[in-house]
């Protein structure tokens, strides 16, 4: 097979690692002549990067992947390659050596660097190719990515996980925790502010135990990326609350490039489920955090993940949910009904809930958290606001869109021609419960 004018297509599942996974793979297809097409039906190579956190993702992926042998079987020199975290558990590795067999390339989260060639030696010998099993202790730097935005950039900082949380595969497949140099990430995101970048998305399972090799901690890094000329933004996530320091949170208030917009996944309100899920902490130390937070930045959005019907917890437990939810007010919240993941403590625990109660509290739990994200958009009707544009608005045409630094999605009109990148002022003229409409003024 010539790799001139050939195409590729990628399918990603799951976390914005894997978003970020999938940019490096683009990367490489392009380094080797490979165009993109959105369009599977139309690639040469399809490259599927899993996620495992979700029982639903995993159904996902099998069905679509179910989806290509018949463009296989009509075409041999298809190529399909899966990814991510799902070929770093054995009993998938093994699955899709039995079951699918028109799959070509495996390989895992560890050995993406590996990816071209096994592509080259797939194309060469014809032969299947799996690599899976990495050498931990290496801190992979990253490559070339083709990036979705040219004004934002997402920056690995920390790879893997050590906290075994007891419902979380995490660890299994992405391995344990390695933090990059700041010197390095610091490096990389100099070069992408003068290839365009405005905001950068710092990224790690659990980027608040960044520490390199030189004792830099995380704090330490968003005061030296702060630094950074022509840097407008800097996120993160995702954070762990039994890692968030006061030291870090003190950033919020001193540091004039970190957006005012934190993740700060709770997973539950009461105690006795944190402390069955291994989350080191407790609902009154996650409250002192929110309330430091909020004292040092009054504007502060706060999203979350909250998990439902994890195995033991009863009403009572469920309701302190609630209550946690209404007392926080949540801008926003990653809402899950529990799956046990293969190799989790909790998948082996003996009061798994009922699907018809799961689903019951999920129900009510969204209506909670919907409510507390219309209630705390509202509060923006009449402001300006600062936005970074992303582009023209998907869903309303002849309207722009992008984010505030508090990670507020705004539509908005324009009655002059803009571009991706641009900080521009917008008026809120409507809010939503999941966006806000404007017009855009003179700053």
């Amino acid at each position: 097979m010539s790799l001139l004018s050939k195409n590729y297509h990628i399918i990603t599942y799951g976390c914005q690692m894997n978003e970020h996974d999938s940019e490096n793979i683009a990367g490489m297809l392009e380094a080797l002549d490979y165009s993109h097409t959105p369009n599977p039906e139309e690639a040469d190579v399809v490259v599927m990067n899993t996620c495992s956190v979700r029982e639903h993702a995993d159904k996902r992926f099998f069905g679509m992947l179910g989806q290509f042998k018949k463009q296989k079987k009509n075409n041999p020199d298809f190529i399909i390659c899966v990814c991510g975290c799902m070929p770093q558990q054995p009993h998938i590795v093994e699955e899709i050596r039995k079951s699918f067999s028109w799959v070509d390339i495996v390989f895992g989260t560890q050995t993406i660097a590996e990816f071209p060639n096994l592509l080259m030696e797939r194309i060469r010998t014809g032969k299947k190719q799996f690599s899976i099993i990495a050498n931990n202790e290496e801190i992979p730097e990253e490559k070339e990515s083709k990036r979705e935005f040219k004004h934002k950039a997402l920056v690995n900082i920390t790879y893997g996980c050590n906290n075994f949380c007891t419902y979380c595969i995490v660890p299994y497949t992405r391995g344990r925790e390695k933090s990059r140099s700041l010197r390095a990430v610091k490096q990389e995101i100099i070069n992408l502010v003068k290839d365009g970048v405005k905001e950068v998305m710092l990224l790690g399972q659990n980027v608040n135990s960044f520490r390199d090799a030189d004792g830099n901690n995380f704090a330490a890094l968003i005061r030296s990326l702060d630094e950074v000329e022509g840097l407008e933004r800097i996120r993160f996530m995702t954070s762990h609350p039994k890692d968030l320091s006061d030291e870090l949170i003190a950033c919020f208030g001193d540091c004039k490039k970190l957006c005012h917009n934190i993740h700060l996944p709770v997973q539950s309100g009461s105690d006795e489920v944190l402390r069955r899920m291994n989350r080191h902490y407790n609902r009154q130390r996650y409250m002192e955090i929110v309330e430091k937070l909020r004292a040092t930045c009054p504007d502060l959005s706060i999203s979350t993940d909250i998990i439902v019907g994890f195995p033991g917890e009863t009403e009572e437990d469920f309701l302190d949910t609630l209550s946690l939810v209404r007392e926080v007010e949540y801008d926003s919240a990653f809402t899950f009904i529990y799956s046990p993941r293969v190799g989790t403590p909790a998948a082996k625990y003996d009061d798994q809930i009922p699907e018809k109660i799961k689903h019951d509290r999920f129900d009510r739990l969204v209506e909670d958290v919907n409510r507390c994200s219309a209630k705390k958009n509202s509060e923006y009707l009449g402001r300006i606001v600062t936005v970074l544009v992303d582009g023209p608005s998907k869903n309303d045409t002849g309207a722009w869109s992008g984010r505030t630094d508090t990670f507020k999605l705004v539509n908005f009109t324009s009655e002059e021609p803009l571009t991706e990148g641009q900080m521009v002022s917008v008026r809120i003229t409507e809010t939503k419960t999941f966006s806000l409409d404007g017009e855009k003024v003179d700053a």
